[in-house]
């Protein structure tokens, strides 16, 4: 799952994910809130929707009204949702180490890379 609110970004991050083979399926949401709408919902739907749930979640940090570190901190804290079932990526465009250690700071299961995301980035995850 692609969260960021750069739809060219997430066009370009879909297109290296679909030619390295890296997902069979691309969910692509431009804000944090339909992220968070749309995982609710996988949630609600219970066993049914488990071959549905994203394994990976690739998360921009500025983004308007729920930014990045927002969007971890609701994830984290939605039970329903459950943060376990996923591996948490930071990808931003963002070079200062407070960011990534506050990323940490708010949940510490967190891998963090700049972009622009290559095909050795998703080889090495």
């Amino acid at each position: 799952m692609l969260v960021d609110d750069s739809e060219l970004d997430n066009f370009i991050n879909q297109k290296i994910m679909e030619s390295s083979l890296f997902a069979e399926k691309v969910y692509i949401n431009t804000s944090s809130k339909s992220a968070l709408e749309f995982l609710t919902n996988l949630a609600a739907t219970g066993e049914i929707a488990a071959k549905l749930y994203p394994q990976i979640i690739f998360i921009d940090l500025n983004m308007p009204i729920i930014d990045g570190f927002q969007f971890i901190e609701l994830l984290k804290a939605n039970s329903n949702i459950g943060v376990e079932k996923y591996k948490l990526v930071i990808l931003t465009s963002s070079i200062h180490p407070n960011d990534k250690k506050r990323a940490t700071e708010i949940y510490d299961k967190i891998t963090f890379l700049n972009k622009p995301l290559t095909e050795e980035m998703l080889e090495a995850l």
